[in-house]
């Protein structure tokens, strides 16, 4: 499952980076996928709709087994 992860990771980044952030997988524990947004993302008080409405939207749709995506420091 992390291939799959890592490829659609890197789908979703470059999205990111065209706004100054960019993102990290941190660990993967059963369906729960752990990220590091990095960047400008890090810092961004609407990071947490991205990652909720961009990056899990896209994961999930890609990855079925993936329950939820969740930020780490």
């Amino acid at each position: 499952m992390k291939d799959k992860v890592e490829k659609m990771l890197a789908k979703v980044r470059v999205a990111l980076q065209q706004d100054g952030g960019d993102i990290e997988l941190v660990a993967i524990e059963g369906g729960v996928i752990k990220v590091r947004l990095k960047g400008a993302c890090a810092g961004c008080p609407m990071s947490q709709m991205t990652l909720a409405n961009f990056v899990e939207k896209e994961l999930k749709a890609a990855i079925p087994e993936i329950t939820r995506v969740e930020p780490v420091q």
